[in-house]
């Protein structure tokens, strides 16, 4: 252990109590960056470089996952100027006959859209279109809100079995294919969720019961929604309209495409970086035709599709970029990483420091699986979600050492601490901030509501992980 090891792990301590504060951990990411590289090196022109090196390292290794979030938004903006969106959730909300289907269909339809789209953009979709369809039923606003926080920001966020970016991060800190991370992210976070949403509506039902008692025009209005449903009746009927049949063929091509990017995934064994090319090209060729389809004057296309796309990149910078600098000091805790930053022969000092943790801990132990969903919920509290999947794939890369099944186990589990309470479901200060907006609910309170369904589901799928791996 060298002064450049210690230096490190001051350094990641230091960034896991600043998330505990709730302070950004940009900075610090940073400055231990240049700290760890000038004590590697004994030279502070080594650790400035070692600054935009780590930057330069992690924003090629997740560039990909850039380039197809900035790419499927802006095919959902374009979709979104023609009213095309709502056609596609209108039918959805004529499913919505009582609180239990309500409930049902405010989980799968966030979880699907979040799939493609991620639950930020998605969530205006979901939360301002089924919200109110839902609360008119007899589903309490609260309940909805819990609906859509567990099954888009935990659920679906969490696996990112889709865009893949979740796993893309982890597995690359962890330093093992994205294969052996994906399926088992995906397990277990259908697991945390079908448990978290369960208990939840349980829990839920003392405050469901009496709501749905109470006349239509009161819950309405208790919830502060019938406004914006009138708003959302008058936008649908425009758009029926000014241009129902353009906005309906291409609310018909977007899940028909989508739906056979899935097949060829499956029947043609695509995975990883073929697959995410393939989702990535078939989001731009619908934003190609949507913006075509938009017609107007003076090849108004031309300018559409840039503005669509400059959208979409402007969005994904926003959500992902201060995970570059984070992902560049974690990146420096495993040998590939830290060789790529600092030269040849660079040591890996989270990896060294955590096999001297591992003579501690029994190997294929479940003390080593909680302790790591435990990190990854301390780095989640950044309010980010994916802030810390740098470091709980390092750590988890440090505890399995070559045994890539047992690390790919670790992984996914810190994956799914991080992401389910960084993401949106257990954080006030996260996106549930925006889900509590649109639900018109308190977002602390919200994200009490969530903490005993989401923990249990967590803890579960933690030892299911330990079972079956």
């Amino acid at each position: 252990m060298t002064l450049a090891h210690w230096i490190y792990l001051i350094g990641a301590l230091f960034i896991v109590a600043t998330m505990i504060f709730r302070k950004n951990i940009v900075l610090p990411s940073m400055v231990f960056t240049v700290l760890v590289g000038w004590a590697y090196k004994g030279s502070i022109v080594t650790g400035i470089q070692a600054l935009f090196n780590a930057d330069l390292y992690a924003a090629t290794q997740l560039f990909n996952v850039f380039l197809l979030i900035s790419v499927m938004v802006a095919m959902l903006k374009a979709a979104s100027s023609i009213k095309a969106d709502q056609v596609m959730i209108r039918p959805i909300q004529r499913l919505m006959i009582n609180p239990f289907f309500a409930y049902v269909i405010l989980v799968l339809a966030t979880f699907l859209i979040s799939l493609f789209f991620w639950p930020t953009p998605a969530l205006p979709l979901v939360g301002a279109l089924l919200i109110p369809a839902a609360v008119r039923v007899g589903l309490s606003p609260m309940t909805a809100a819990m609906a859509i926080a567990m099954a888009g920001q935990g659920m679906a966020l969490a696996g990112d079995i889709v865009i893949q970016g979740a796993p893309k991060i982890t597995a690359t800190a962890a330093g093992i294919p994205i294969t052996t991370v994906l399926p088992k992210g995906g397990l277990l976070t259908i697991v945390t969720g079908v448990i978290a949403l369960g208990i939840g509506y349980v829990m839920q039902r003392k405050e469901d019961v009496p709501f749905a008692r109470q006349s239509e025009e009161e819950r309405m209005r208790v919830a502060g929604m019938l406004s914006a449903q009138e708003e959302v009746g008058a936008t649908l009927e425009h758009a029926h309209a000014a241009s129902s049949r353009k906005a309906g063929l291409v609310a018909i091509l977007i899940p028909v495409l989508l739906l056979v990017v899935i097949i060829a995934m499956i029947t043609q064994g695509l995975k990883g970086g073929d697959a995410t090319a393939l989702l990535g090209g078939m989001g731009g060729l619908l934003l190609m035709i949507i913006s075509m389809a938009r017609g107007g004057p003076k090849l108004e296309a031309f300018e559409a599709t840039s503005d669509f796309l400059v959208d979409g990149f402007l969005f994904a910078f926003r959500a992902m970029g201060p995970v570059i600098p984070i992902a560049g000091f974690f990146f420096l805790g495993s040998s590939d990483g830290s060789s790529a930053i600092l030269g040849q022969g660079a040591p890996g000092f989270l990896f060294d420091a955590a096999v001297k943790l591992g003579h501690i801990l029994p190997p294929g132990s479940a003390l080593a699986a909680f302790g790591v969903l435990i990190l990854g919920m301390i780095t989640g509290l950044d309010g980010s979600g994916f802030a810390g999947l740098p470091l709980v794939g390092a750590t988890a890369a440090a505890l399995g050492g070559h045994n890539v099944g047992y690390v790919s186990m670790l992984s996914a589990v810190g994956q799914m601490g991080s992401v389910w309470t960084g993401g949106g479901t257990l954080i006030a200060w996260s996106t549930l901030v925006a889900v509590a907006g649109i639900a018109g609910v308190n977002a602390l309170d919200l994200a009490k509501k969530n903490f005993i369904p989401v923990i249990m589901g967590l803890v579960a799928s933690t030892v299911l992980a330990v079972v079956l791996w």
